[in-house]
């Protein structure tokens, strides 16, 4: 094995392992090199000062180690997994439209990352949501436009890197016109190049101009693109991101263990490809075992020593990667300057319902929640109000006057149908990307309203 080339296929590795404390197995991988640790879930389970606590293992095993999560705000929070996030989600500031506000909600997450020691935040989402019933974006995007989500991904940009840590957007060259996960298939995006150059393309051009210090690939399809080659693992694609948009930051990997990019060809066979075209640094996913940072590692190095990959490519990916742990400054009274008041959250999400139709009256309703499995990304935890009663997304409702709570209703027929069924009196209430029609069955009976609250911002 080539000792340069064993030593810069650690550095790339951006690896994770299950539980809320570092093994000897990883301490003793961080200590000889592996790059840094993306923390997830099933790590931080505790208070803000475990995980504080996990950072400090991290670090006395190598200093200089890059720390990640993902930390979206609204659906998507890792220190508050089993809680809920304390700021809003990017659907309800986009509904908003207030970019001062997306700035502060921005520096908050920054501020509580930065106190705990993770340095690197894989977001904002900069995905346009174009497709109402995508399984995996939905709210976690700004909206559908793509002048707003790049006004909003800039902001939420400047607010997070005022606090010194790093944002990485995501998920280039864009998510959001797909109906399929790729955590569990490999989507298409069918769009013309000259689509995605109008839609697709603009948030993350905004993204580059605020100076976000990484952008995260996509495990998709873009036949106009390449044909062959999912975007994580295909030089065309990210040439748009280094030639078109100009950029020069790190571009990192969205998680190998997903179904997009390894299900064919394996997480190292993958690992190889994403340096080959142009990924710098390798986000493998949750609760992996020690010896699959060695089987990447070998993997990269028969693919140096076999001329695959170039050294010099491999090098150049270790140094963006390295980048990233020097962090990107400090905001200091600038920071401080953009204080948020859950007030104001309070209020942009009364702002952000939208409600069609006419309220009955709700004396005496009970709240019923109507459980939907999360998608990967989002993960389990609490979400909506607290209700009364919870019934499986198959069930009939309960009889009697109801405040019903779901989540992506208009993707789920047996939800729609049973909320269709219910005569009434009926309020629905969706927490997910809103649908047409009441709950999305598109019927609206006597007595009977539909509120859209554009994201699951209060509890998960």
């Amino acid at each position: 094995m080539s000792r340069d080339a064993a030593a810069l296929a650690l550095q790339v590795q951006l690896a994770s392992f299950a539980g809320p404390s570092l093994p000897p197995a990883w301490a003793d991988l961080l200590a000889e090199g592996l790059g840094g640790i993306c923390l997830f879930g099933s790590n931080l389970t505790g208070s803000l000062a475990d995980a504080a606590a996990l950072v400090g293992e991290i670090r006395a095993a190598r200093p200089d180690a890059l720390v990640a999560a993902d930390e979206e705000g609204g659906d998507v929070t890792r220190l508050h997994a089993w809680e809920a996030s304390p700021v809003l989600g990017a659907g309800v500031l986009g509904a908003v439209d207030s970019v001062s506000l997306t700035r502060r909600v921005g520096a908050a997450v920054g501020r509580e990352l930065a106190a705990v020691g993770i340095d690197l935040d894989l977001g904002p989402v900069a995905d346009v949501n174009s497709d109402p019933d995508n399984p995996v974006i939905g709210t976690r995007s700004f909206g559908s436009d793509p002048a707003l989500v790049a006004r909003h991904v800039a902001a939420w940009v400047a607010g997070l890197q005022s606090t010194g840590v790093a944002a990485c957007v995501k998920h280039f060259p864009g998510h959001g016109d797909t109906d399929q996960d790729s955590h569990l298939t490999l989507p298409v995006v069918g769009a013309s190049i000259d689509v995605l150059r109008a839609r697709e393309l603009v948030p993350f051009a905004a993204a580059v101009d605020a100076g976000a210090a990484a952008v995260m690939t996509s495990h998709l399809m873009v036949p106009s693109v390449d044909p062959a080659l999912p975007a994580t693992l295909s030089a065309p694609v990210l040439a748009l991101l280094r030639d078109e948009l100009g950029y020069d930051g790190a571009v990192v990997s969205d998680a190998l263990d997903m179904a997009g990019a390894s299900a064919a060809r394996g997480i190292p066979e993958a690992a190889v490809l994403a340096l080959a075209a142009g990924c710098d640094l390798l986000c493998t996913g949750p609760d992996k075992d020690a010896g699959l940072v060695r089987q990447i590692q070998t993997a990269i190095v028969a693919a140096v020593d076999s001329g695959r990959l170039p050294l010099s490519r491999l090098t150049t990916a270790a140094a963006r990667a390295t980048l990233l742990h020097q962090g990107v400054g400090k905001g200091g009274a600038r920071c401080e300057e953009w204080s948020l008041e859950v007030s104001e959250m309070v209020a942009a999400a009364r702002r952000a319902c939208v409600v069609e139709g006419p309220l009955p009256d709700l004396t005496g309703a009970r709240v019923v929640s109507v459980e939907t499995e999360a998608n990967i990304a989002v993960g389990p935890g609490r979400w909506g109000l607290v209700a009364d009663l919870t019934v499986g997304g198959g069930d009939p409702l309960p009889t009697g006057s109801l405040v019903v709570q779901v989540r992506d209703a208009h993707r789920r027929a047996e939800v729609t149908a049973a909320i269709a069924a219910h005569p009434g009196p009926l309020v629905v209430v969706e927490w997910g990307w809103p649908g047409p029609g009441p709950g999305g069955s598109g019927r609206r009976t006597r007595g009977s309203a539909r509120a859209a609250m554009g994201s699951r911002r209060s509890r998960r």
